[in-house]
């Protein structure tokens, strides 16, 4: 999958909607980005802008933005209620799926030191992207605001991070940053009592509730030698909560902000919550997310709440998903659907003619016509996906029998594997088809002069080497599902031996069948080392392949009892 990133830009400008409109149509220009929302704000003077996509072409559209705000808004005469200190005030960006931190962090420097260098905009780096502990905190680098920006810009401790420490007057400063997900999110509860859901949310908000002196409701609250008030911490770091009743439900809510799901994740959240409404004789009844949330957030929900039942987490994402929704309760009160709410979901690119899409039927009707493709390469990476599926299959079945429940979890880790490596496996389905009309695309380019005829020779071998490269991926994918198999032929519920015994059998024979597609295409290259190198792989694991094969039809029989 895609690495994606999501960056939450917010403009000093949020009642000229013809100059909010120019700067999201520069984040619109870049291919690989989604604009998914823009909220301005009137009193705020001040636009919070969502987008996401791919990292580079992330940090690509918002250079764009923070150029034309540079040219449209002017600082010098900006009013609004919220601080800030720049026509761009903040830009943080944040790992949505398949990116670390680290690196979001790497992607936020390049980012400040366009902005910097190329604009002439003195920008700070905050959150996980400071380089320094103080400027971590967003308000320390904001403080002063933009009409205390000029005096500040003069001392050395505060020098930016990137771009000039003299004030750029129209544009101010910007604050670049790396930050975690944040996760807006309602609990719905059984009450209408605005004082009991905020006395859940002072239970467990990071911040939690104020200290009093004598009475714990109504006395005075108490305070520090320095005179700031003392706070009990609540259950959950990173967070933020408040109780509020909302005509439209009827109901008292929870409303939280995670600011950190890697520190809290949703479902430790909603748990949390449930154990103290309980406490206060409420019950939760269901979660309203608000906005979107990236698809790993429901994954770890859906495998955390089938590990409490001590299922299998060896199931597909749609499975996890709706148990998710399901013991979340995300459904209360209007439907969820995943495809608008989850954000690898809604920006997905809606690909035709996939072959693993087509009904079996269809799929060997395709096969069986008089189509080059699909071919032997797709059909391998195919039977290796079955094979791999029967294996996950058996780790399944065997972790929910009868009298086994001390053995769920060996199971349930064996099923998580198989399911990885059968996705991947579908995915080198269609690669492969997509790999050959790679080739066929190179053979037609032009050739009618030496440098049409050397550009197209060299596609055509980057082409065919990238077309052998596919085959090799789905035999050494194979490979690690053959170990399923065979650790499922030795432990399983003896019914599923056979199940388990054909997944091997499925799985060796595309582990050959892709052999055979790495040989006839690194066949046409010239790269006689990669050739050598690759083809000397190949042997190995079809070596490897074969004895493990007869090893499993080996025990496999010597279980069926006749």
């Amino acid at each position: 999958m895609k690495k994606l990133i999501e960056c939450v830009p917010n403009f000093s400008e949020g009642r000229d909607l013809s100059i909010i409109k120019q700067i999201t149509d520069q984040i619109e220009t870049v291919d690989g980005v989604k604009l998914l929302d823009v909220d301005p704000g009137f009193a705020t003077n001040r636009t919070v802008v969502t987008f996401v996509g791919t990292p580079y072409e992330v940090i690509e559209a918002a250079f764009r933005a923070v150029k034309k705000a540079s040219e449209l808004i002017d600082m010098s005469k900006h009013k609004g209620e919220h601080p800030r200190f720049g026509a761009t005030d903040v830009c943080p960006l944040v790992p949505v799926s398949n990116i670390t931190m680290e690196e979001t962090v790497v992607y936020a420097h390049k980012l400040a030191k366009r902005i910097g260098e190329e604009l002439g905009i003195s920008v700070y780096c905050y959150e996980n992207a400071a380089f320094n502990e103080k400027r971590k905190n967003l308000a320390y680098c904001r403080s002063g605001e933009y009409e205390g920006l000029n005096d500040k810009l003069s001392k050395p401790e505060w020098k930016p991070d990137f771009g000039p420490a003299k004030l750029n007057v129209k544009s101010g400063a910007t604050a670049v940053g790396a930050r975690d997900f944040l996760i807006a999110v309602n609990y719905n509860l059984n009450t209408t009592s605005t004082r009991r859901a905020n006395a859940i949310a002072f239970d467990v908000r990071e911040k939690g509730r104020p200290k009093r002196e004598g009475n714990p409701i109504t006395g005075k609250i108490a305070k520090d030698e320095n005179g700031n008030e003392i706070y009990i911490a609540g259950t959950l770091k990173a967070t933020k909560a408040i109780g509020w009743f909302i005509d439209e439900y009827g109901i008292a809510q929870v409303s939280m902000n995670i600011t950190n799901v890697s520190v809290t994740p949703l479902h430790i959240a909603f748990d949390e919550i449930c154990k103290k409404a309980a406490e206060r004789g409420v019950r939760v009844t269901g979660t309203e997310i608000v906005g979107l949330v990236p698809l790993k957030t429901l994954i770890e929900a859906g495998k955390y709440f089938l590990r409490k039942q001590k299922r299998s987490v060896g199931v597909d994402d749609k499975e996890l998903i709706k148990i998710a929704i399901k013991s979340m309760g995300l459904d209360d009160l209007k439907p969820f659907n995943p495809d608008e709410k989850i954000i690898e979901y809604l920006i997905a690119e809606k690909t035709k003619n996939k072959l693993v899409d087509l009904t079996c039927t269809d799929f060997a009707n395709l096969t069986a016509s008089e189509a080059p493709a699909p071919g032997g390469g797709s059909i391998s990476a195919y039977m290796a996906a079955l094979g791999a599926s029967l294996g996950t299959m058996v780790a399944n079945l065997s972790s929910h029998k009868a009298g086994w429940d001390e053995k769920w979890e060996e199971f349930s880790i064996w099923a998580e594997k198989g399911q990885q490596l059968k996705s991947e496996l579908l995915y080198l389905v269609d690669e492969d088809t997509i790999s050959f009309n790679k080739i066929m695309d190179a053979f037609g380019l032009p050739k009618k002069t030496e440098a049409e005829i050397a550009t197209r020779k060299q596609a055509i071998q980057d082409a065919t080497k990238y077309a052998t490269m596919i085959p090799f991926r789905v035999m050494e994918t194979a490979f690690k599902a053959l170990d399923i198999c065979k650790v499922m032929v030795e432990i399983c519920n003896p019914n599923s031996v056979t199940d388990a015994g054909v997944g091997a059998l499925a799985v060796r024979s595309a582990i050959i069948g892709a052999f055979l597609n790495v040989k006839i295409n690194a066949s046409g290259l010239s790269d006689k080392d990669f050739v050598n190198d690759i083809i000397a792989k190949g042997q190995k694991i079809e070596e490897q392949t074969l004895k493990i094969e007869s090893e499993i039809l080996k025990s496999v029989n010597a279980k069926i009892k006749i």
